[in-house]
């Protein structure tokens, strides 16, 4: 099932990328592998996927511990609370869900310095909903500039979760408002900030999930989080 289910999900990036002129390859499939067993993600692995996307620190650690050996690239991809900063930037290649300085901040002072950078996307609220994480989009240059500065973290991008909807239109809407984000703050660090890091590496729009990758591809995403279209339905 997962081997078949890999390829279809595959297929559907690469006919997006070929509908919507995107560069063959520039978009970056994420297995999010949360509430998954140790046997699901190694089909997936088996199948040629080396990045995969936890929401719970805890569940991720046991998973990093048996898979050790497995050359996994790891991202953290759910609400980030204070308490858990350290282990994640200790055990993280990416974090997609910076939603606060206060959080940048802990993640810079706690990364190991031998580790490298940690890179991070800053979460943005594009659907303005109540019941979401991430920073309004009018408070979004503000952080970006802050959180460019910190030592031991890269600002790679941005990262939305938007309202569902079966429209494709109305799918494209909110990863357009990312889109047009990411080129914003591009530019307003540029000319505020001359060489500093803000804008320097900014190359990542983490969005699209099962339902919607075809219309976030069309917007510009470069990471595409896919976990029921590879797995299945899971206990959440």
């Amino acid at each position: 099932m997962i081997p078949r289910n890999v390829n279809v999900v595959l297929q559907r990036i690469r006919a997006a990328e070929k509908r919507f002129n995107r560069s063959p390859g520039s978009v970056n499939l994420l297995a999010v592998s949360k509430k998954c067993s140790i046997e699901q993600i190694i089909g997936a692995y088996q199948m040629g996927l080396i990045r995969f996307a936890e929401s719970y620190l805890q569940e991720a650690e046991a998973k990093m511990i048996r898979l050790a050996d497995y050359g996994i690239e790891w991202h953290f991809i759910g609400p980030i609370q204070s308490n858990k900063t350290s282990g994640i930037a200790e055990r993280f290649d990416w974090v997609h869900s910076v939603d606060r300085l206060k959080i940048a901040q802990r993640l810079s002072e706690q990364r190991p310095p031998q580790l490298g950078n940690l890179n991070v996307c800053i979460q943005v609220n594009v659907s303005s909903e109540n019941t979401k994480s991430g920073v309004a989009l009018n408070e979004l240059p503000a952080l970006a500039e802050s959180v460019s500065q910190l030592p031991n973290i890269e600002l790679r991008g941005l990262m939305a979760i938007p309202a569902p909807s079966a429209d494709f239109e109305r799918q494209r809407l909110p990863y357009h408002l990312l889109y047009e984000a990411l080129q914003c703050v591009k530019t307003l660090g540029l000319e505020t900030l001359g060489q500093k890091k803000v804008g320097h590496n900014w190359d990542t729009l983490s969005m699209g999930m099962s339902n919607d990758l075809e219309a976030a591809i069309s917007e510009g995403s470069t990471f595409v989080r896919v976990g029921r279209a590879i797995f299945g339905n899971r206990i959440t």
